[in-house]
Order: structure tokens, then C-alpha cells, then sequence
């Protein structure tokens, strides 16, 4: 069979020689020669034919692509579209007389619905979504691909538009019935599990060794209604067939849930086991360096950090990780700019918004703190640290009431748990109305959990001011039979002080210094004993403690000219 005849055979080569380098990757050579032969084209538009030029724009916007040069690929697709529709109009009042319209190139043209889909990812890429929506939308949606309804329904959930959403997503399921992803977003939308689990029925049903699918979305039910009991035994029953056993996902999703749970010991054991199994995973790190940072293991948050920032800086994990230690280490500017890096890396970044949320806080910027927390609210209804954050910030700015209505909404929204009882009778023991509901609602989280430690540490707080020590000793002792805590033995050293047990009091003030070194409390306790023994050192003791005054200023000054340094770069990483 003769080849169709061409015209300009060494410029169609040379096109073709183009496509050829771009589906090799071949990218930066695409970006030169492609850049040449559109300024050929440009002194002489009769070199290349409209279909030629399209594809020319559309190979030079896909090498500027993978150089991360989005806005100048958008320029270009822009451009390659404009050339498409001329084509469009040129082939329909022109029929073809076997010029290159009609050649195996122009068969294979680039796809227009591929171009403005790289127009869309550019757009997320510079952070306008509300651009790579309307690009998306403007595709027919019988002419919407599976990748196209994924990005269509992130980007809609992420703009609040929840309906268009879910129909998205489902979409995505009725044509890639096993799109994991999709599945959780669409339980995350609130849509039922059993609806859920419908859509995907069939293919369970005819492909062997998918039972555990079914199972696998209620678990994920239960984590996006909050119920995380019931998720975490869904998981564990999930974790335990042999099939499935050693999955660094479910592991992480297990850690994740008992760190909702107010289970940090667990949480951190299944963290440390998905490690062990995944060296490389920076999934949910960043909540693994938050409990280690509040359990004042200083030295393994920066180990962390360090290998993170190894695996890849372009997440933020490594940057929450590093701002955790510098925030435990009072460093609350760095800890803030780190933070702020960590939201600029990825804006959905929970940790990184109660990251930078804090920082604020304890640097007296509450306004600016509140906007982080509400922000964190947004993106994980179901977690109650981002609903302490913001009541915290309530409660440094007396407003109590609007700290009661928040934790009466929590209350009411998350159910009545060890958590949720706790945070309300915090907000209550700052009122001295409620002192009496406060006691109430201990003693009923503490009956449901009675290992829960803000939980035994507010009761404590309540006994302390109404001088129970003896109660308080009790209650602590009972804490403490299964568990290890600094501040549990730092309070339980503090009531021991009350009765007059000095030697017992020393020794929980060294078992806590011991867990944690830098807990500056313990340290005052255990000096103020030391004075109280030795009377007659007192002048010098008041003359090391000057000295100590003085190496502490010095600190302070030291932190507060870093402090400047940050704030001045801080501002380049503020919320978008």
C-alpha cells in the first residue's frame, strides 16, 4: 500500500521528530528544539501548518510543564487551544485534498481534553483553583475522564461546593469501581457507607480475594463520623487477616485513630511499627513528631525531622516535625515561620495550621491564631485537638462564653466521651458558677476512662483548689498504676509537698524529670525543696539562683533577636 502523499516531508518530519523526543521524555531537548521551530514559525507562518503548530505548542507547553514553569505552560496550552479551534474552523469549510490535515500525524494530535487537564493541573499548582475548575467544567461531562472527575471532585470539596463533589466522585466510581481514594472522599462528604459499599458490589462479588473490601469501607464509615472505638476495631479485625497483616496504611490510619482516641502510648507504638516496616513514609509524621515533641523526647523529634527532610522537603511533615521541636523548645518564632512553610507546602495540612495556631497563641497573637484553628476545624471536623486549640484561644482571651458554646457544640457533635466530657469541664472550672457541673463532668469521663490523663490532671487541678490532697494523692496513685507520665508525677510530687512528704514528693519529681528533662516545673519543685532542706546555704543558694536569673535572661534575649530574624521571613509565608 503506497504511504499518503505529503507535502513539506522535511518540516513533517521534523514535527514528528518532536513527538517522538516528548513521548520518550526526552523533555528538555521537546523545550529547544520545539522553541526554535516556533520562532521559524513565527518569521514564516506558511513553514508549518495549523495541526503542525498545535502540536509544536502543545510538546513546548509539556516540557515547560515538567520544569514547573506553570505559568508560562498555561500561556502556551492557551495558545495551542486558540490553534485548535482555527483548525476546527479550517477543516470543517475546507474538505480535505490530501494535504497534511489528512496524514497519520494529524491522527494522532494531541488531546484537547488532555491539554486543558495539564491547564487545570498548572492552575493547582499556582494556587487558582478557581480557574482549573472553570477550565474542567468546560469539558462536556460524557468527554470527562476518570482523572478528570478525581481532580473536578478534590477541587470542588475543597471550594465547598459538596454536591458537585459527591457527584464527581461518584463519577469516578461508576468508572473505576475500585478507586480507593474516591471512596473516602465520598465518605468524608458525609455519604453513607452502605451507599458507598453498593457502588462497589459487583466487583467484589466477581473478583476473587476483595471480601475484605467491604469491611475495609465501614472502618473508614466510622473514621469520618467520629466514632473512632468502632473504626479501630473495624481496622484491628481488618489488620488481623493474614492477607492483610503489616499494611503500613491501616497502620497509620490505626496510629491516627487512637491519637484521636487520647490513646497517645498506642498511638505512638503503631506509628513506630508502620516505620519499622515503610523506612521511607512521611504520611502522618507529623502527628508521630507532635506526640513525641509533647512527651519531651526532644532528641528523637529532631532524628525525625532530620530523616524526613532527608525523604523529601516538598511536604510538609519535615517542616511540622522541625516546628514541633522548636515550639516545645520555646522557640514560638521559629516554630511559627515553620509552620508557615508546612501550609505554603500543603494548604489541607492539619497539623501544620495547630502548628502555626499555637505558635501565635503563645506569642499573644490570639486573633490571628483563632483563623488557624477555625481553618483546621474545617478540614477535620472529627479531630478534637483543632476544637482545644480554638477554645484555648477563647479562654487566653476571656471569652468564656463563647468558649462554653464551642465546647457545648463539641459536646453535642463529637458525643458525650472522656474527650469531649473533659474539654467541656475545662471551660467549666474557669467559671466559678460551674464549678459543681466541672466535678460532674470529671467524674463521669474519668468512669468511662479512668487512665485518661487531661482528664485526671483537671480533677487534680479541682481537688488542689478545694485542698483534697489526700483525694488528689489517691487519684493520681491510681492514674499512675498502668501508665508513665511527667506531669501526672510532677502534680502527684506537688500534693505529696502539701502533706508535709517531702522524700516521696523528690522522688516523683525526679521520675518526671526523668521522662522529661526540660519540664521546667518539676525542676522549680525539686529546687524549691532543696532550699527548704538546706536553710542555712540560703544565701548561697540566692546567689546561684541570680546567676541562673541572669544565664536565663540571656536566653531569652537570644531568642527574642531570632525571634526578629523569623518574624521578618515569617511574613513571606503567611495563609494564602
Amino acid at each position: 500500500v503506497p504511504s499518503p502523499p505529503r507535502l513539506s516531508a522535511a518540516s513533517m518530519s521534523v514535527v514528528e521528530h518532536v513527538r517522538e523526543m516528548a513521548s520518550a521524555g526526552l523533555h528538555s531537548n521537546v523545550r529547544l528544539l520545539s522553541g526554535l521551530l516556533l520562532t521559524m514559525s513565527g518569521n514564516n507562518p506558511e513553514l508549518f501548518s495549523p495541526s503542525q503548530k498545535y502540536q509544536l505548542l502543545v510538546y513546548h507547553a509539556d516540557s515547560l510543564f515538567h520544569d514547573k514553569e506553570y505559568r508560562n505552560a498555561v500561556s502556551k496550552y492557551t495558545m495551542a487551544l486558540q490553534q485548535k479551534k482555527a483548525l476546527s474552523k479550517t477543516s470543517k469549510v475546507r474538505p480535505s485534498t490530501g494535504n497534511a490535515a489528512s496524514t497519520p500525524q494529524s491522527q494522532c494530535l494531541p488531546s484537547e481534553i488532555e491539554v486543558k487537564y495539564k491547564m487545570a493541573e498548572c492552575y493547582t499548582m499556582l494556587k487558582q483553583d478557581k480557574d482549573a475548575i472553570a477550565i474542567l467544567d468546560g469539558i462536556p461531562s460524557r468527554q470527562r475522564t476518570p482523572k478528570i472527575n478525581m481532580m473536578l471532585a478534590n477541587l470542588y470539596k475543597k471550594a465547598g461546593q459538596e454536591r458537585s463533589s459527591v457527584t464527581s466522585y461518584k463519577e469516578v466510581l461508576r468508572q473505576c469501581p475500585l478507586a480507593l481514594d474516591a471512596i473516602l472522599g465520598l465518605l468524608s462528604l458525609s455519604v453513607k457507607g452502605a451507599e458507598v459499599a453498593s457502588m462497589t458490589i459487583n466487583i467484589i462479588q466477581s473478583i476473587p480475594n476483595l471480601d475484605w473490601l467491604s469491611v475495609w469501607i465501614k472502618a473508614y464509615a466510622f473514621v469520618h463520623t467520629g466514632d473512632n472505638t468502632r473504626a479501630i476495631n473495624t481496622i484491628c479485625s481488618l489488620e488481623k487477616k493474614s492477607l492483610l497483616r503489616d499494611n503500613v496504611d491501616l497502620l497509620g490510619s490505626l496510629a491516627d485513630l487512637y491519637f484521636r482516641a487520647g490513646d497517645n502510648k498506642n498511638s505512638i507504638l503503631k506509628f513506630e511499627q508502620a516505620q519499622m516496616l515503610d523506612p521511607y513514609l512521611i504520611k502522618g509524621m507529623d502527628v508521630y513528631g507532635y506526640l513525641l515533641a509533647r512527651e519531651g523526647r526532644l532528641e528523637d523529634v529532631e532524628n525525625l525531622g532530620c530523616r524526613l527532610f532527608n525523604i523529601s522537603d516538598q511536604h510538609a511533615e519535615p517542616w511540622v516535625v522541625s516546628g514541633c521541636h522548636s515550639f516545645y523548645s520555646k522557640r514560638y518564632s521559629r516554630a511559627l515561620y515553620l509552620g508557615a512553610k508546612a501550609i505554603q507546602l500543603n494548604s489541607n495540612s492539619v497539623q501544620a495550621l495547630l502548628l502555626k495556631g499555637a505558635a501565635l497563641r503563645n506569642m499573644g497573637r490570639v486573633q490571628e491564631a483563632i483563623i488557624h484553628f477555625r481553618e483546621a476545624i474545617r478540614l477535620a471536623p472529627c479531630r478534637l485537638d483543632c476544637y482545644e486549640g480554638l477554645i484555648e484561644c477563647y479562654l487566653a482571651s476571656n471569652s468564656i462564653r463563647e468558649a462554653m458554646v464551642m465546647a457545648n457544640n463539641v459536646y453535642k457533635t463529637l458525643g458525650a466521651n472522656a474527650q469531649t466530657l473533659t474539654l467541656l469541664a475545662t471551660v467549666c472550672l474557669e467559671d466559678p458558677v460551674t464549678q459543681e457541673k466541672a466535678k460532674t463532668l470529671l467524674d463521669k469521663a474519668l468512669t468511662q476512662r479512668p487512665d485518661y490523663i487531661k482528664a485526671v490532671v483537671k480533677k487534680a487541678e479541682l481537688l488542689s483548689r478545694e485542698q483534697k490532697y489526700e483525694d488528689g494523692i489517691a487519684l493520681l496513685r491510681n492514674a499512675l498504676a498502668n501508665q508513665s507520665d511527667c506531669v501526672l508525677h510532677r502534680i502527684l510530687g506537688d500534693f505529696l509537698v502539701a502533706v508535709n512528704e517531702y522524700q516521696e514528693a523528690m522522688d516523683q519529681y525526679s521520675i518526671a524529670l526523668s521522662l522529661d528533662p526540660n519540664d521546667q516545673k518539676s525542676l522549680e519543685g525539686m529546687q524549691k525543696m532543696e532550699k527548704e532542706e538546706s536553710p542555712t546555704d540560703a544565701t548561697q543558694e540566692e546567689d546561684v539562683d541570680d546567676m541562673e536569673g541572669s544565664g536565663e535572661e540571656g536566653d531569652l534575649e537570644g531568642s527574642d533577636s531570632e525571634a526578629a530574624q523569623w518574624a521578618d521571613q515569617e511574613q513571606w509565608f503567611g495563609m494564602q
